[in-house]
């Protein structure tokens, strides 16, 4: 077994078919088929189904661990490389939305300025689909929403954040500055579908206080959610950040009383060490949340990070 066969698979994997696998290895398809073959009788399974392009369950478990390895590969050249001059490779950082919107900016000036030879990918998307990226190998480390039950996967707190509640012009609670947990009781909302942390946490606090949440609609998406609130469509409940300092048009955030904010964390797989230029965003992160979270409204730094 070879990094080559590895690598044939992962391409087919990632791109389908073995014509586009070959495309995007830059060579023909008869070779990335000879790898897949070897790889096949080496392991006495099929990896993929030939029908089809699809990875087999043999083959998507191999697949994983492939993954595993290359991203072990790439943190080996960067490490030593490291060593010898400044930081250099790639870094791949997932982030959920709301958080990205105030600290990317500052993280690609910062990195840009510390680390300019540290290439910086973002992927924005929800925690539910950044930990498989994570465990997967796709991404090096996440920003996410916590708490998050899974045993592959290592947190660390950044900051906690208010939950507020948007509400659009006209709607029952618009002209209140504050409401309450009983307040929204039978209220229909735009919520997160449970089995996110947000509203799992969000179902616990009523649940405790004899509240029922309604759903008027479930979005997996917080930005998404934040823009039907704005367009009048429903109030919802979002974190500080989902939501603009201002108020536009025909909403308003109201504070909720008696209602505890949602954790955000840096998550990283337990298994392997972080590269070199992971290491360095990492720190550059703690750095800029510890400065820059406090003055970002409704955003509470973990303590932890000032004593760094």
């Amino acid at each position: 077994m070879d990094f080559r066969q590895l690598n044939a698979l992962l391409a087919v994997a990632d791109h389908g078919s073995f014509s586009a696998a070959a495309r995007a290895l830059h060579t023909v398809q008869s070779n990335v088929s000879t790898h897949v073959a070897r790889l096949e009788r080496e392991l006495d399974t099929t990896l993929i189904d030939r029908a089809t392009g699809a990875l087999t369950e043999q083959g998507q478990v191999v697949a994983a661990r492939a993954r595993r390895i290359r991203a072990e590969l790439d943190a080996m050249v960067a490490d030593v490389t490291s060593l010898n001059a400044d930081i250099t490779g790639q870094v791949r950082l997932g982030c959920i939305g709301t958080t990205a919107r105030w600290l990317v900016p500052l993280l690609v000036a910062a990195m840009a300025e510390r680390h300019p030879m540290v290439k910086v990918v973002i992927v924005d998307a929800t925690t539910t689909s950044l930990i498989p990226q994570l465990e997967q190998g796709t991404l090096d480390l996440a920003i996410v929403n916590l708490p998050i039950d899974d045993t592959d996967v290592a947190l660390e707190p950044l900051f906690d954040e208010d939950r507020l509640l948007v509400v659009p012009s006209g709607h029952r609670l618009y002209g209140r500055e504050r409401v309450t947990l009983a307040d929204l009781d039978g209220e229909p909302l735009l919520l997160e579908p449970p089995g996110t942390s947000f509203r799992d946490q969000l179902d616990e606090q009523a649940a405790a206080a004899g509240i029922t949440l309604v759903a008027q609609a479930e979005i997996d998406g917080m930005r998404l959610l934040a823009s039907l609130a704005f367009q009048g469509h429903g109030a919802a409940l979002l974190p500080a950040s989902a939501a603009p300092q201002w108020v536009g048009g025909d909403w308003k955030t109201v504070p909720i009383d008696g209602l505890a904010g949602r954790s955000v964390g840096i998550a990283v797989r337990r298994r392997g060490l972080l590269a070199a230029p992971a290491r360095a965003l990492r720190d550059v992160v703690r750095e800029l949340v510890a400065e820059h979270g406090p003055i970002q409204p409704g955003i509470h730094p973990a303590r932890s990070l000032h004593a760094r």
